[in-house]
């Protein structure tokens, strides 16, 4: 008997346990199929979906890793600098721990992107949530307000408007912007743009991560007929 394979779809014999032409895995293994005592395991003839991606086990590893990953890529991490590079590497992790709770321990580039994105997405709403809890702490409860009020003035009354000059902005619109910018709303603003700045390269680098050790882990690892 004949199937068609759901990547390439060419015919696949049925007791073959990926598709000939693309590599795809097709079959789980099982010891149900064993005939008798002394006779070897064989694949059964249930098809799975190696792009398919169980959920429950996935955010299992995903929560254990994208939470501390986020804290250190939060903006006042003392190793936020390697921000992206913790997601990524918290990404790739998530999909080697799938990996290993899976039977048999197959997985597509796109479900490797997928429980990247998910990785991404905890760790991105961690990091944006303990940024926040700093802002806030460093503020009203460590009295720091003054330091971060003398940095935006400077950055907006001496590196910004030096920009706008440079490109030929007028002064009146220079005059507007600058109130605006070190109004409250302004400063609100550019912190939420920061932060959600921060938020969508956590994403990007931890789908990255994920589909490259996807594709790393589906080399080393294809099924035995």
């Amino acid at each position: 008997m004949e199937i068609t394979c759901t990547r390439c779809h060419q015919a696949v014999q049925a007791d073959n346990c990926y598709c000939p032409a693309c590599g795809l895995p097709r079959f789980v293994y099982t010891a149900e199929s064993e005939a008798g005592p002394g006779q070897p395991e064989r694949w059964n003839g249930a098809v799975r979906d190696a792009g398919s991606v169980e959920w429950k086990a996935a955010l299992r590893s995903a929560l254990m890793l994208a939470v501390p990953a986020g804290l250190l890529c939060s903006l006042f991490s003392p190793v936020s600098i390697f921000g992206l590079l913790w997601m990524s590497a918290a990404a790739a992790w998530t999909v080697v721990l799938y990996m290993r709770s899976q039977q048999p321990a197959w997985i597509t580039i796109g479900a490797g992107a997928r429980i990247g994105l998910v990785t991404g997405l905890l760790g991105g709403w961690t990091a944006a949530c303990a940024t926040g809890v700093s802002l806030f702490s460093m503020r009203f409860f460590f009295h720091q307000g003054k330091v971060f009020d003398d940095f935006w003035q400077n950055i907006v009354g001496q590196q910004m408007t030096q920009q706008w000059t440079s490109m030929g902005v007028d002064a009146q619109t220079i005059a507007l912007a600058k109130a605006w910018l070190l109004s409250p709303e302004g400063r609100a603003g550019w912190v939420l743009c920061a932060i959600l700045l921060l938020v969508a390269a956590l994403l990007l680098f931890a789908t990255a991560g994920g589909a490259l050790c996807a594709r790393m882990l589906a080399r080393s690892r294809r099924p035995e007929i």
